[in-house]
């Protein structure tokens, strides 16, 4: 019996090459199933909420939203502004504790969302660790990398390709453990972003992890072009920022402007806390990239 095609697969997709508005804009899929129909909207309210439209989720998704969209509304007070972060926390941890939504992945998946800002891997671990979809073990990977524990991420990629080798996320996270690894590892994941790069629309996220690679490889050049790229793409966008301070600084150019924008867009970034500024900090900022 053929396999029913899955209906979301390009909605999916963008989302996670970082193509938001294309998912935004794509995303009227028709005669979808009600579970079916929960995921497309949680995908698109988290492509707003990549895209700084809080305020629309919180708007948007009411009381009576299933459980999942409730759970993308919280990261979006979360993230809306600091008075509304101790609210969300308390009640993402009220409703993890309630026997009947408690195990929702999308619900364990936003409260690792949530406590990986919170830079608390450990509690962010508690909800993600069992795992069971693809952005789970994904996100645990992540999370393992954070901490260092790259061989403890390796053992979920390794489930990531049992369940799908050629999975976008089993791809993604290959190329963040090979980073990791560094070495001849670098060249591999150079190469995962550059069949990205020729197979879909090119995204900040994309061209950022080609830019990574090739300041791993020492190739800064390069490096910029893609950052570039990146920045005309979106002009707010963290890590393209941190990523140019850091590749300016080894060219020899002025960064300045690149570290007021991240100013901008995040007060609270690592490289804005040590007012990065000159090359003797270039070691410091490598160890902040990818």
């Amino acid at each position: 019996m053929a396999m029913a095609p899955d209906v979301l697969f390009n909605l999916r997709n963008n989302f996670y090459l970082g193509a938001y508005q294309a998912a935004i804009n794509n995303s009227d899929v028709p005669n979808l199933s009600e579970e079916d129909a929960i995921e497309r909207d949680c995908l698109v309210y988290r492509s707003y909420i990549a895209i700084g439209s809080y305020q629309l989720v919180i708007n948007e998704v009411d009381s009576s939203a299933a459980t999942p969209l409730q759970a993308v509304k919280l990261l979006a007070l979360y993230l809306f502004s600091p008075d509304s972060k101790e609210n969300a926390i308390s009640s993402i941890r009220e409703w993890l504790g309630d026997a009947a939504i408690g195990n929702n992945p999308i619900l364990r998946l936003i409260a690792g969302t949530i406590f990986m800002h919170e830079q608390d891997y450990n509690e962010a671990l508690k909800y993600t660790n069992a795992g069971g979809t693809m952005e789970l073990y994904a996100l645990n990977v992540h999370i393992f990398l954070k901490m260092n524990r790259s061989d403890y991420a390796e053992k979920q990629l390794r489930v990531m390709q049992q369940m799908d080798e050629d999975h976008t996320l089993t791809q993604l996270a290959t190329a963040w453990l090979n980073l990791a690894v560094g070495g001849s590892k670098i060249q591999e994941a150079y190469l995962i972003f550059q069949d990205f790069s020729e197979k879909y629309q090119m995204t900040s996220l994309i061209l950022n992890g080609k830019a990574v690679c090739c300041m791993h490889m020492g190739n800064f050049d390069e490096a910029e072009s893609f950052l570039l790229e990146a920045l005309n793409k979106d002009a707010k966008d963290q890590e393209t920022l941190a990523n140019l301070v850091v590749c300016s600084l080894h060219l020899g150019k002025p960064s300045a402007r690149f570290l007021s924008q991240l100013k901008l867009s995040d007060p609270e970034h690592t490289l804005v806390k040590r007012g990065l500024t000159a090359e003797e900090n270039f070691d410091r900022a490598m160890q902040t990239v990818g």
